[in-house]
Order: C-alpha cells, then sequence, then structure tokens
C-alpha cells in the first residue's frame, strides 16, 4: 500500500480539483485579449521604457493590482524604480540612395528603420561595403585595413560570421559594437543589412538591444532591406550576396567602394538615464509558516516603441505575458481558498534592452532570495499552436508539474524545454532560484515587427497556457513543491 501514496498523490495535483474551477474560470481569452488590446493600443506608443506610452502601461498594471487589493511591494506603491538609458526616434527620417543623377526614395518601415539606439545627424556622402563591419587585427582579419571610411557611410552584415578563425569569438555583434568601431575608422554613419545567404534573412525589426559602450550620439544606425542594399552595389556590378559568399568562401575580408552616395537624415533624443519602472505586488500566504516563503510570476511589460510614427504594438511580445500575469493574479484573488505560500506579481521593465528590470528585480529584492522557492516568467505566450516550458532540464521537478497538468486538462505542450533561464527568468535562474519559461511554440512571425497586433493572436491558446501556468505556480504556492537545487 505504500508504494500507492505517491502515485495517489501525484494524480491528486494533475486533476483540476472541483475548488480550483472557479479560480481557473476567472482566466479568460476575452479578458486577456482586452488587455492585449489595451496595451498594445497606440495609446501606449510600442511601451518603450523612459517614454510616456511605458509610463502610461505602468499605471495600467498598478491599477489593476489596486482594484485587486494586492499588496504594493515597490519603492513606492506598486513601482520600484530604475533608470534606462532612453532614445525617442522623432521625424524626420530619410534614406535615400544617389547612384549617378539617379535619386532613390525608400520608404521608411518598408525599405529601412532605425536601429533604436541610432544617432541624430542629417548628411548626403559616399557609401563603402565593409562586410562583418568586424575590426579584429588579433585574429588576422580586418574589414576596414584596405578601404578609407573617413567622411563615409558604411554598408555592413547586421550578423557576424557562422565560422571561426582560430575558434575564438567575433564580440557581440551589437550594433552599437560595431558603429563604434564604424565611427573610430572615421565613417559618420552605418547601414546594417541581414545576411542575404540566411535560409531565411531577418526582417527589418525595431530593437533596442544595443549592446555596451558610449552612446554615438550623432551616428546614425539604420537598418535596410537586402533589396536597398543591392541598389548600393550596383555600380560595382556584385550583389550582397556574392559578396557574402566571397568572404565566408575565403574567410578574408572584402571591402570596397560602392561608387554610390546615401542621403540620410536621423533625428533622435538620447538621455543617458531615464526613469522607469518595475511594477510589483503582494500576496501574501495565509499558511503562518509556509507565507514566509515566495512564488515569483512575472513577464516583461516593455517592448520596442516606437519610431517616427512607426507604431511597434509588441501584442505577443510581450503585451500577451503581461495580460497573463494580470489574469493569474485574478485567479488567486477569486480563489476561496488562499494560497499557504506568498506570491509576488512583477511587470519588469526593459527587458528588450538586456533584461534590465528583472535584473535589478533580483539585485534588490525586498525578501530574502533564499525563500524564493520559484519564478515563473509569461513571455510572448498569445500567438502560435502549441505550449512550450522553457527551463525544463535546470529545474525539471518544477517542469514535471506543469507537464503533468498539461498532460492531463490541454495536451498542447511539447517535451522540448532547454537549460539556463531564459529571457526575465534568467537573473533568478543565476541566483539559484528554480524557473520556468512559459511561451508558446512557434511565436515568432510577427516579433518585433509592426504587424505584432492583437488580431494576430490565438485566443484559445493564449487562455489555455495561462490556466496552465495558474495551474502550476498554485500547486507551488499551497506547498506542494519543495525547492529543488537547480542544475
Amino acid at each position: 500500500m505504500k508504494k500507492l501514496i505517491p502515485i495517489l498523490i501525484i494524480f491528486s495535483f494533475i486533476i483540476i480539483k472541483p475548488q480550483d474551477r472557479n479560480a481557473v474560470s476567472q482566466i479568460t481569452k476575452e479578458s486577456l485579449i482586452k488587455t492585449v488590446s489595451i496595451l498594445s493600443s497606440k495609446e501606449y506608443d510600442g511601451r518603450l521604457p523612459g517614454s510616456e506610452g511605458y509610463d502610461k502601461a505602468a499605471k495600467f498594471v498598478s491599477n489593476k493590482f489596486l482594484e485587486m487589493k494586492l499588496k504594493p511591494f515597490g519603492d513606492a506603491g506598486y513601482f520600484q524604480f530604475l533608470n534606462v538609458e532612453y532614445n525617442r526616434i522623432d521625424t524626420p527620417v530619410v534614406f535615400e540612395a544617389i547612384i549617378d543623377s539617379e535619386t532613390i526614395i525608400y520608404k521608411y518601415g518598408k525599405d529601412f528603420v532605425l536601429r533604436g539606439f541610432s544617432g541624430a545627424n542629417s548628411f548626403t556622402l559616399p557609401v563603402a561595403f565593409c562586410g562583418y563591419g568586424i575590426s579584429r587585427p588579433d585574429l588576422g582579419y580586418d574589414d576596414y585595413q584596405n578601404v578609407n571610411v573617413k567622411n563615409k557611410i558604411v554598408i555592413v552584415f547586421k550578423q557576424n560570421p557562422k565560422w571561426k578563425i582560430d575558434d575564438k569569438d567575433w564580440g557581440t555583434a551589437y550594433p552599437r559594437e560595431k558603429s563604434l568601431v564604424a565611427k573610430q575608422k572615421g565613417a559618420k554613419g552605418i547601414l546594417f543589412v541581414s545576411l542575404p545567404n540566411d535560409e531565411k534573412p531577418q526582417p527589418l525589426i525595431g530593437s533596442v538591444m544595443h549592446g555596451e559602450g558610449e552612446q554615438p550620439t550623432v551616428f546614425p544606425q539604420i537598418h535596410i532591406s537586402i533589396e536597398s542594399a543591392n541598389k548600393l552595389l550596383s555600380k560595382v556590378g556584385l550583389t550582397l550576396s556574392e559578396c557574402q559568399t566571397k568572404i565566408d568562401e575565403k574567410k578574408k575580408p572584402f571591402s570596397f567602394l560602392t561608387r554610390t552616395k546615401a542621403k540620410v537624415i536621423a533625428t533622435t533624443y538620447y538621455q543617458k538615464e531615464a526613469k522607469t519602472m518595475n511594477v510589483v505586488a503582494l500576496l501574501e500566504g495565509n499558511d503562518p509558516i509556509l507565507k514566509n516563503e515566495y512564488v515569483v510570476i512575472g513577464a516583461h511589460l516593455d517592448h520596442v516603441g516606437s519610431q517616427a510614427g512607426l507604431l511597434f504594438p509588441g501584442a505577443n511580445d510581450n503585451a500577451s505575458g503581461s495580460a497573463g500575469v494580470l489574469e493569474i493574479a485574478k485567479a488567486f484573488v477569486a480563489d476561496k481558498v488562499k494560497p499557504k505560500r506568498s506570491i509576488i506579481f512583477v511587470s519588469f521593465a526593459s527587458e528588450e534592452q538586456g533584461l534590465n528590470g528583472s535584473k535589478h528585480f533580483v539585485e534588490n529584492l525586498k525578501v530574502p532570495e533564499e525563500k524564493i522557492v520559484a519564478m515563473l516568467n509569461l513571455d510572448c505566450i498569445g500567438y502560435g499552436d502549441s505550449i512550450q516550458v522553457g527551463n525544463g532540464k535546470s529545474s525539471p521537478k518544477l517542469w514535471q508539474i506543469a507537464k503533468d497538468f498539461d498532460e492531463k486538462n490541454f495536451k498542447l505542450m511539447v517535451s522540448d524545454t532547454w537549460s539556463g533561464g531564459g529571457a526575465d527568468a534568467t537573473p533568478f535562474h543565476e541566483k539559484g532560484i528554480p524557473s520556468l519559461y512559459f511561451v508558446s511554440k512557434y511565436s515568432y512571425d510577427h516579433l518585433h515587427l509592426p504587424t505584432d497586433t492583437v488580431e494576430t493572436l490565438n485566443p484559445d491558446l493564449f487562455e489555455k497556457i495561462v490556466r496552465l501556468a495558474f495551474l502550476t505556480s498554485k500547486q507551488i504556492a499551497d506547498g506542494n513543491y519543495e525547492r529543488e537545487d537547480v542544475r
């Protein structure tokens, strides 16, 4: 009989109990979609931290926490403040190719976008092609060695080579790193272009992932289409694909002056330190001992903003996860049986710039680190066809709770997982806190594009992922999981 007891306990966990059905029913696709519609609307302007739009989104979340009568758990009320770099992109924004006497006017959003941390300037200058934009004399490779780029605009591949020299890393490939190299060589601006020989070249995305170093405030950084780059190479009779092939086959630079010019106007306003905030609330547990242990349920609230009127709505990334956190909070509040452990709900700022909000949260905990039993992260959960729960290889017992619930109730969770955290779960994982990362499978068709709108979402899948995250977190909060050692 003793051998049967653990099996019975497990089955009691994975089947939705009658007393839990009311709480689960609070999570509805209609409510989720409504919240995403609000957060991804023009009023919130893409939710770039440091902007008025992001502040409005943070206020929206804090008001929802207040309506639920959750305890404020920030520095001032629900807000936990931090500083981030901020760059506003305004009009005018211009990119034109000048080939002999012909001027080709490119369309913003279709043929080019600015990088989120572009500098501001206005000029018409000759263009040079400089391969991968890498200067590594220590590796015997320098795309700038045999071309004079002083007072010119350079075209470089946005990514680094897939091959290596002496198995050494090239660097980060972040746009700021490549921009600072080009600037140091005398260039006045940079045109990034995706690798044409990739099976699926990267589209023109909005991005504020810029890398370390000082902001080059008068150095425009533009991401142009492959077709636009080919126009600029047309005078030398080469295509971008041919240039990449030549460099990759010989593993040697192939840089040259294009004999064309480009007109660039970039209008930006940069702040080195702009105030922004995480939004944090607490639901206290009802067990006299376990209430001093915590479950963190979080999602990043930010996206990449807008550029000169071009909106990146961020419906799936990550208004979906933010809506999920609010629905889970609502379900816990509606539950007649309060959790034994306390739950911290948090909307993180500045994930898109490099997990700044979640790092700040972990580095400034208001509770003992060892008392956080688990962290659940929701990111891009509204688009796709199935459920993926990441970090299962690092927190396998935690992952199994989600897997068991899915098998008995939804049958949508794929077996693929990974280790090492992922997105805003990463800072928690690095502190040894067991974490899960809820995401929909095939979630990224509209990633960082103007087309990431609420109309593209899969409401049925969205609802099931959030319900799965709630049921998983409820088991943890009810004391049916002991913190495991992170692998």
